[in-house]
């Protein structure tokens, strides 16, 4: 950084006594400047000469020589050195800022591990983490990163997940638990057998998302890009138009005069504030959001959420977890606790999702050994002996066929009815579990002025229409097929006001076609499947719904910065650009068009890192 800044410091050294001499010496404020100006514009100058001999000429260095080199030509020497000068100064602006909006998400570069600890046959070896194979065990010690995702099979740690989600507080993980590649294991020695392959588990895919994100332009990066293209050759032209056609059509008009209007209007016309400030700020939007946990995977799609008009979602792993729990207990003849422990006793060997919920929410010890004679029938359900008592556990049907009377109950969920040596127990209502932030998430969406807020679930509609009624979700389609699904956003776009978008939030491998078709696609990233994080444009690291309403902020944000970049620098060019045609200003006002409004364009774009 150092030997970068010598140059410029040396230069403005030499420049300063040479402004102040100026009118004053014949030959000493010349040299200075000059020297100056070779000093920290000779780079410049030999990137215009390579440009021009590959046939790029009308750039912003081909401006910055060709104004530079003619205020030297009408012996105006401070002004040219002060030229390059202040250039050079918004280049180490932009390169702050670019460096500072790259940190991070640089910090996401620092997850990938250089080796895994692999564990076989009593031995632990370092190796390539491209190595280690789906069923092998891997070693991590205090303060390494987890190289690939599996299950802990051994030990417990506290892990530090800031790096994926954004979140400060560790996780506790434990024998049974997922861990995912790129967390840091802060206490505790874990023994993890791989599930997935290094190209396949979550650190390789989160690189690879930043590595592609910078090359998915927005339409403003691309018009900008097309603007300059063509503007600075028209540019050139008008100039030379404006040194040469005034003295020529009108009497006492000197060439020297008008020179140096049009080596102004060069000047201001660089379009570096907004070639330089715009994609600065897309870069930055997708900066903040990574440190909230969000991978945006490319500008343009941080351009389409800020015009979100509805927001479409899943429901099962969006809106809720994803998990059963017990919900209701209503028992008859005995207590709760011992309701809870008759069904969770005759579920013990069972891995179905109301079994594992069951056994969570049991009060009493659960001894499997007080338990035999399972039967399970299909449809129906369990029937068990346990402590020498006979239990059924099932739907209706499973109990009537006992010859039992079952008091018929309604709940949002499944319900399990249960008999205890042949007696009516009661019923439990088992649902899955709303998360904690949904119904934030739908009201700041609303406060946001997102139009529509729909779901789109295969589940049954009673249970939508009430995790609807819940969040505060406006409309609900039900018992929904993949297919189906995406007829539902076709019809949404339909009614959709010209301008405004589409986005679809969801985490299965059923949501990937519609993640894919919708206007912006955002998929929960934590637990998500694959399909629907590759499917999705965005990704939530953290499984957080209400995210989604965070990003969107961000990219509303970032296009408001945008605009206010584009009209401040077009608003200021294009005033000094007439008043330097018509000789009003100097050399000086355009410096500060061109450099000035860079400099600030650039600070205002580094907003989007706050």
């Amino acid at each position: 950084m150092k030997k970068k800044l010598t140059p410029l410091i040396v230069s403005i050294l030499l420049f300063i006594p040479g402004l102040i001499l100026h009118g004053r010496t014949v030959w000493l404020s010349p040299v200075l400047c000059t020297v100056s100006y070779l000093l920290i514009g000779g780079k410049v100058l030999l990137k215009a000469a390579k440009n021009i001999r590959r046939g790029h000429i009308f750039d912003e260095n081909f401006l910055m020589c060709v104004a530079t080199l003619g205020a030297f030509a009408i012996r105006e020497f401070p002004e040219a050195a002060a030229v390059m000068l202040f250039y050079q100064i918004g280049e180490r602006f932009e390169h702050y800022a670019v460096d500072k909006s790259r940190r991070s998400i640089a910090e996401l570069m620092d997850i990938r591990p250089d080796w895994a600890r692999l564990y076989r046959d009593g031995v632990e070896q370092e190796v390539d983490p491209e190595q280690i194979e789906i069923g092998d065990l891997i070693r991590v010690q205090p303060g390494e990163k987890i190289p690939l995702d599996g299950v802990v099979t051994a030990g417990t740690a506290a892990l530090d997940t800031k790096a994926l989600t954004g979140e400060p507080m560790p996780r506790q993980v434990q024998v049974g638990d997922d861990v995912i590649s790129g967390c840091i294991n802060l206490d505790g020695v874990l023994t993890i057998r791989v599930t997935k392959p290094f190209g396949e588990s979550t650190v390789s895919k989160i690189l690879d998302l930043v590595e592609n994100a910078a090359g998915q332009k927005a339409k403003h990066e691309t018009f900008i890009s097309r603007f300059a293209a063509v503007y600075t050759p028209v540019v050139v032209g008008a100039a030379v138009l404006l040194a040469v056609l005034p003295p020529l059509l009108i009497p006492g008009q000197a060439f020297s005069d008008w020179i140096g209007r049009a080596l102004n209007f060069l000047v201001v016309s660089c379009p570096c504030a907004l070639v330089i400030s715009v994609p600065l700020t897309f870069f930055g939007g997708i900066g903040g959001a990574s440190k909230k946990g969000i991978l945006v995977k490319g500008g343009n799609f941080l351009e389409a959420l800020a015009k979100t008009d509805s927001v479409m979602m899943d429901k099962t792993g969006t809106l809720t977890k994803g998990e059963f729990a017990v919900q209701e207990v209503c028992p008859v003849g005995m207590t709760k606790e011992e309701l809870l422990h008759f069904t969770a006793s005759a579920e013990c060997f069972s891995s179905h999702p109301i079994a594992k919920a069951l056994l969570s929410a049991a009060l009493l010890p659960v001894d499997p050994s007080t338990v035999t004679d399972i039967t399970e029938t299909a449809g129906f359900g369990i029937t068990a002996t346990v402590s020498g008592k006979q239990v059924l556990i099932g739907n209706e049907k499973h109990l009537q066929k006992a010859g039992l009377v079952v008091p018929s109950a309604e709940g949002i969920g499944t319900i399990v009815y249960v008999a205890v040596g042949g007696r009516f127990a009661g019923h439990i209502r088992i649902a899955d579990v709303i998360k904690p932030e949904a119904i934030d998430a739908i009201s700041r969406l609303k406060k946001m002025r997102v139009r529509r807020t729909v779901m789109l679930t295969g589940d049954a509609l009673p249970t939508a229409r009430a995790v609807a009624d819940t969040v505060g979700i406006d409309t609900v389609y039900a018992e929904l097929l993949p297919t189906d699904k995406l007829e539902h956003l076709e019809g949404i776009f339909k009614t959709t006001p010209p301008g405004g978008r589409v986005v679809f939030v969801g985490d299965g491998i059923n949501d990937a076609p519609v993640l894919a078709r919708a206007d912006v696609g955002i998929a929960m990233g934590g637990l998500g499947a694959d399909a629907a994080i590759e499917a999705a444009d965005i990704v939530i690291m953290t499984d957080e719904v209400s995210r989604v309403a965070t990003v969107i902020g961000i990219a509303r944000k970032t296009m408001r910065i945008v605009r206010q970049n584009i009209v401040f620098a077009i608003g200021i060019k294009v005033a000094v650009l007439i008043l330097s045609a018509c000789g009003l200003v100097g050399m000086w006002a355009a410096v500060f068009a061109d450099v000035g409004v860079s400099v600030l364009a650039i600070l205002n774009a580094l907003r989007m890192l706050k």
